[in-house]
């Protein structure tokens, strides 16, 4: 691979549709796949023999300033020599260092395979509380400003103390340390950089827990994600009492192949401890405790606390993360604004949650990229670490390198959003209309309804499965907009591409009949008649580019539930994701709004109260819900135009 040119700007041109091709299924195929299975497993064969043959693993308790000993297996190049030293590459994790034993090896140390072969001391530490590390186990630690004792610990003061172990004790280092990690590893990662050790040269945090209830895993703007948290802390969330490598894992029989159907019989949310947790799972009575945005909530948001970092940082996330793309845009945002004058390096592809590692990063749900996207960015990251660990040539990274999907194609920007990005409005009107002028005032009597039933909620995805599903970000939305329950608006045919770069922010003028309610915002991509994708018609397919929920008990603030008047006209406005998506010549923009997004969010039972969690099954209604759209109550998507370079003026 590529290693000394790491990377151009743009490193693709952009597609048709026609163009950007998924392998249809035709005879002959499965042996095609069965050939590339075949490959990979004797690529991760012969990566696993070369680690156990250029490696040599210990085992070590570090000490925390507390007394705490955090479990540590370490992997050192066999050729490590006072004259040969090497960087040290750092993993904290709350999933386990596993295999456990000097004599029992990982089969992946680094991002890739040639960081192996670079050769670096891989470390991985399990956190404190969990597995061989002594302690108490913190969900998302909240971080201490001012530490006043050794009893002040967190997961900042804890990497500083590891990496100041190994550093001083580990023989044959060169004295500069990095850490990585994906999702949870990812926060631990973030955390780490805060106050940081001098030795401690790059991070990247990828797909980094930020919030857990304003965006990552477990909520959206308020909203319940109860697939995934039911799901998660059903083994993750148990009490252990002392260290060990063998936790217990038991399989949760939902007794269905459905997770619609499961959580549809659950009924209210009080049902989950009588029936399934018995108030074995802590975390999950936290989070029942704890229904706003309070000082547990607060305390957890790692985001304000991002500063005194010293690293080159790049963070990395995935358009298609249904876990945590808010996690690594703020976090950019974040060290951007609270550390002047460090590398600091956004890059988002078009992967799901850790795509660019585990996929090869083609393909999600219904929308292809046309060629391996990870394959592109892996000799970015592995010139990075290198560069800040082993002094090699350095690396020309922009402040964000973004995959622009719909053209699909990568972008270096100096900022993030693009600085000639151009605030616009997509507005709701009469007939399915959307535009981007304003409604006239002949439509001041203009709204569109539908009735809200939890009894038979919107399903989010087609998919089969008790599991959260990591395709749907990627779907075709007709299941959807074919429903009664669903409002749709759409432009007309584009008579030239149209790019949208930056975060959007909903902006709905609503009434309902209820007392609570939840609004789902799509943002939406639709096919020409004549699309293709190589065999498969694709012709009016309704690609999901972007959507978000909110619980509209949080419209004038996340730290207080208030509810809704029947009958009343009320604005509810709440921010969505960054998208980078351009919508070409011949396609049409649709908005889809909704009040169930089912069971990835958890139903709303329209009959305010004041904890949600402690719904009864009689609070749950029916409702109609109105969108108005005219020259008072406008409705509108708004979002960040990004005009083409023959557009600037």
């Amino acid at each position: 691979m590529l290693r000394k040119k790491c990377w151009q700007i743009v490193l693709a041109s952009g597609l048709s549709v026609a163009s950007v091709t998924a392998t249809p299924i035709y005879a002959g195929e499965s042996a095609l796949t069965q050939n590339n299975a075949d490959l990979k497993s004797e690529q991760s064969r012969q990566r696993a023999d070369y680690i156990r043959e250029h490696y040599s693993k210990f085992e070590y308790r570090i000490p925390m300033r507390d007394g705490t000993l955090l479990f540590t297996s370490i992997y050192i190049p066999n050729d490590a020599s006072s004259k040969k030293t090497y960087p040290i590459l750092m993993v904290r994790t709350p999933y386990s260092v596993a295999p456990y034993g000097a004599n029992q090896y990982k089969q992946v140390l680094g991002p890739t395979a040639d960081d192996e072969k670079e050769a670096y001391i891989f470390v991985f530490q399990d956190v404190r509380g969990k597995y061989l590390s002594e302690g108490e186990f913190v969900n998302m630690r909240p971080h201490i400003d001012h530490k006043h004792s050794n009893t002040d610990v967190d997961e900042s003061s804890d990497t500083y103390d590891t990496i100041d172990w190994l550093v001083k004790h580990l023989p044959n280092n060169n004295g500069k340390v990095g850490q990585w990690g994906i999702s949870y590893p990812g926060f631990y990662t973030s955390a780490g950089a805060i106050d940081s050790h001098p030795a401690l040269k790059a991070i990247s945090p990828q797909a980094p827990i930020a919030d857990w209830f304003r965006g990552d895993d477990m909520h959206r703007n308020g909203a319940f994600n109860v697939q995934m948290a039911f799901d998660f802390f059903y083994n993750f969330g148990r009490r252990r009492t002392l260290p060990t490598d063998k936790p217990k894992h038991d399989e949760l029989d939902f007794g269905t192949p459905d997770g619609y159907e499961f959580f549809l019989n659950l009924g209210s949310l009080t049902h989950v401890n009588e029936q399934y947790y018995h108030h074995e799972i802590p975390f999950w009575d936290d989070i029942i405790a704890h229904p706003n945005y309070d000082q547990f909530w607060q305390s957890r948001n790692l985001l304000p606390h991002l500063k005194n970092i010293k690293a080159a940082v790049m963070t990395v996330g995935g358009w298609y993360d249904t876990e945590d793309l808010y996690g690594p845009l703020h976090t950019y945002q974040a060290i951007e604004k609270q550390n002047p004058g460090i590398q600091n390096t956004l890059v988002v592809g078009p992967w799901i949650h850790g795509g660019w590692t585990r996929t090869d990063g083609d393909k999600v749900g219904d929308t292809s990229f046309g060629y391996k996207t990870a394959n592109t960015f892996q000799p970015m990251e592995f010139a990075f670490f290198k560069h800040y660990l082993k002094g090699s040539d350095a690396v020309p990274l922009p402040k964000a390198w973004m995959f622009e999907t719909g053209a699909n194609r990568w972008r270096g920007f100096d900022t993030w959003p693009p600085k000639d990005s151009q605030n616009q409005s997509l507005y709701f009107h009469s007939d399915g209309k959307l535009s981007l002028m304003p409604p006239a005032p002949a439509e001041n009597t203009s709204y569109d309804e539908y009735i809200s039933d939890p009894s038979k909620p919107v399903p989010y995805t087609t998919e089969i499965r008790t599991g959260w599903s990591k395709d749907y970000v990627g779907a075709d939305q007709r299941f959807a907009g074919r429903r009664p329950d669903v409002l749709s608006w759409q432009t007309e045919v584009l008579e030239k591409d149209v790019t949208l770069a930056g975060p959007l922010q909903a902006d709905l003028f609503v009434s309902v009949t209820g007392t609570d309610a939840d609004f789902v915002v799509k943002l939406i991509d639709v096919y020409p008649a004549d699309a293709k994708e190589g065999d498969t018609d694709r012709g009016h397919q309704q690609t999901l580019v972007r959507g978000e929920p909110f619980r509209a008990r949080y419209r004038d603030g996340f730290d207080k539930a208030e509810p809704l008047v029947p009958g009343q006209i009320t604005r509810i406005g709440f921010a969505i994701n960054d998208v980078f998506h351009t919508f070409q010549r011949g396609h049409r923009i649709m908005v889809q709004v909704q009040s169930s997004w089912f069971p990835f969010i958890d139903r709303n039972p329209q009959t305010f109260v004041p904890n949600i969690y402690e719904a009864k099954d009689s609070d749950f209604i029916k409702a109609t819900h109105r969108i108005y759209h005219n020259d008072v109550q406008a409705s509108a998507l708004h979002v960040k135009i990004l005009p083409a370079a023959d557009q600037l003026k």
